[in-house]
């Protein structure tokens, strides 16, 4: 009796429970009387961009050359008797130093005897000026007689001032030779090389040695074609920079001496020259700048008014994207002018307080609504349609 009872009552009490949990569902997953809204809009950060001027600093790269170069000769010959410790490759001398010394023996002789030729003109000269004051005194005597100039020994007399200038210019002669025994430094020398030595021989204008003048140095740097525009009109005498890189890179101030003038047919580039001046360090201590170095040379270029200046990889194809009043994407072509390191210089295409766009959409559209990171956002109503979703 009591199993029939249960048969007929247990559909009952499972159908109740299930009414029960379908109503507790149904409760839970009642909608809100309010729907959510998202504001779905791209987020993309700015910085308003300001117009300023840009000094351009040019830079170049080129090798360190002597000024002057000399094949030093002898201008007399002899033997050599002596010679500077320093005259040696690799040496410094002064200007002004004793490289060498030739043997003076026979330029001292001919130097005695061009005095004795000049006393026996002299003497000479004096007689024959005595000789025609002696005929001029007779024709005055005499004026009745002819006086030639032969009689006057005006022929003698310009014979023996000749005879004097002869051996005055061979006295001069004789002090050169003399002083050319003493070979002389002709500036601020570097020893490039030397082929003579102590009791050798030499002749007149033989080859003895290889100076490089170091009181001044120059480097020839090249300017390429996108500096050039930027060159100022009047080159000479703006002050450069020189730096050596390295472990032990220093910098030193040079200026612009000259602009070559042509432009090489091969890279159409100009070329500028930069004058060192003591590139060695001997009139003040400095550190040297040795002949043969690869060094940079930079210095001022034009000064660029109103320009602004982008990091390059907010510039794609000469377009950037702007915010606009609106909070839309907007795209901006721009003229870039220049290019430095990791930045455009740009001349047009914006404005002072443009909201440049530093961190773009995956696919940034034209008209396209963003939000601002840092911005508040004061009324999503405000955003437009698209741009809002329902939430459920």
């Amino acid at each position: 009796m009591r199993t029939n009872i249960l048969k007929w009552i247990l559909p009952f009490v499972v159908l109740g429970f299930g009414v029960a949990g379908f109503m507790g569902i149904n409760a839970i997953a009642q909608e809100p009387s309010e729907k959510e809204v998202v504001d779905t809009r791209p987020t993309v950060r700015i910085e308003a961009v300001s117009a300023n001027d840009h000094q351009v600093v040019i830079n170049s790269y080129g090798e360190v050359k002597p000024f002057e170069n000399t094949r030093l000769s002898a201008q007399v010959s002899g033997e050599v008797v002596s010679w500077h410790p320093n005259f040696v490759a690799g040496g410094i001398v002064a200007r002004g130093e004793t490289l060498f010394s030739i043997e003076k023996d026979n330029y001292e002789a001919a130097l005695l005897q061009a005095q004795a030729e000049l006393a026996q003109a002299q003497s000479l000269l004096i007689e024959e000026q005595a000789y025609a004051k002696v005929a001029e005194d007779e024709a005055k005597r005499f004026p009745s007689k002819e006086r030639t100039a032969l009689f006057l020994r005006e022929p003698q007399v310009l014979s023996a001032q000749a005879s004097v200038k002869s051996a005055l210019a061979s006295i001069k002669r004789a002090k050169r030779d003399l002083d050319n025994c003493e070979v002389t430094a002709p500036y601020d020398a570097l020893i490039v090389s030397r082929d003579i030595g102590t009791g050798q021989y030499i002749n007149m204008g033989a080859q003895i040695a290889e100076l490089n003048n170091i009181e001044s140095a120059e480097v020839i740097v090249p300017i390429a074609g996108f500096d050039s525009v930027f060159l100022p009109e009047r080159v000479k005498g703006i002050t450069a920079t020189v730096t050596k890189t390295g472990i032990h890179g220093f910098s030193r101030e040079a200026k612009i001496d000259r602009d070559l003038g042509v432009v090489d047919n091969a890279t159409r580039m100009s070329s500028l020259v930069v004058r060192i001046e003591d590139p060695y360090g001997l009139a003040k201590p400095r550190p040297a700048i040795k002949f043969g170095s690869y060094v940079q040379v930079s210095f001022a270029g034009a000064l660029l008014e109103n320009i602004y200046r982008l990091p390059q990889e907010l510039v794609n194809n000469q377009t950037v994207w702007i915010v606009n009043q609106d909070q839309q994407l907007e795209p901006r072509k721009v003229k870039v002018i220049r290019e430095e390191g990791e930045y455009f210089y740009v001349s047009d295409g914006l404005e002072a307080d443009d909201k440049l766009v530093t961190t773009l959409p995956e696919y940034p559209q034209k008209g396209m609504a963003v939000k601002v990171v840092g911005m508040q956002d004061s009324a999503r109503v405000a955003a437009p349609d698209s741009a809002v979703t329902e939430k459920l």
